[in-house]
């Protein structure tokens, strides 16, 4: 089986100026130590104005933290007012990119053929894309959540091949845990990303399965994480409001020690 190192991002959503991140960033490495980075990849997320902020942060202190995106538009360019290619996000050394998050799906109405794209395009200018999927609460009460989340990952990673399915995150994230507080137990939120490693394995092979790596997204605190990450199918956390603060985010990274 290959060894699957985890994986902690912090999604920042709509919250952080460019000097707030700045502030966010530097904090965040004076409390992580290497065996941290040794132990646990990490990314942080910000909003699109902190990039360049961010990455010049990181890479002029040598800090190994992967500068992440929170989404992208699937085109190189073209008249999309408000939208970010991918190929921009390259241009500023950007290593993973949220797609098919929950509130884009929602919000923006984002549906599995446009997150298919993205991830596509995210594949091809050298990033790696951090695919979303999740049920609702009515969907889990009436039985439904498994189906829904097959039908994500079959019609978001359709046309993809095996190798690239492998080399990818997927985060698992029921809607009625985000930012509501409530937490899927451990057991459940390892019943379901088991699951959506047996639909990776139906879709692209027991190796692609075995090497995706699988996180965990909705409400994870520093007091929850490491239940969550000790899970056999849990490879890491997509961490959203407890990421906003070098503290939390720091003992989130650090839950092996807890």
């Amino acid at each position: 089986m290959a060894e699957r190192k985890p994986l902690i991002s912090g999604n920042w959503k709509m919250h952080h100026n460019h000097f707030e991140a700045i502030q966010m960033v530097q904090s965040l490495s004076y409390q992580l130590s290497s065996d941290d980075y040794d132990a646990c990849d990490v990314s942080v997320h910000p909003p699109f104005t902190n990039l360049r902020s961010i990455q010049t942060v990181l890479e002029s202190d040598h800090i190994p933290i992967t500068l992440g995106a929170q989404h992208c538009h699937e085109e190189q360019k073209g008249a999309y007012t408000g939208e970010i290619s991918p190929g921009m996000l390259e241009k500023l050394n950007v290593g993973l990119v949220i797609v098919g998050h929950s509130e884009r799906r929602e919000i923006f109405g984002e549906s599995n053929s446009q997150v298919n794209s993205k991830v596509k395009a995210i594949f091809k200018h050298g990033m790696t894309p951090i695919l979303c999927v999740g049920e609702t609460i009515e969907e889990r009460e009436e039985g439904e959540a498994e189906r829904k989340v097959q039908k994500q990952l079959e019609e978001g990673l359709h046309g993809i091949g095996r190798e690239r399915i492998a080399s990818m995150v997927v985060a698992y994230e029921p809607i009625w845990a985000i930012g509501t507080g409530v937490t899927a137990t451990p057991d459940d939120a390892q019943d379901m990303c088991a699951k959506v490693r047996q639909c990776i394995k139906f879709i692209a092979g027991k190796d692609a399965s075995e090497s995706v790596r699988i996180q965990y997204g909705g409400s994870v605190k520093p007091i929850n994480a490491a239940e969550l990450m000790n899970q056999a199918d849990i490879d890491g956390a997509l961490v959203g409001g407890a990421a906003l603060e070098a503290e939390s985010f720091a003992r989130i990274i650090q839950y092996r020690l807890q």
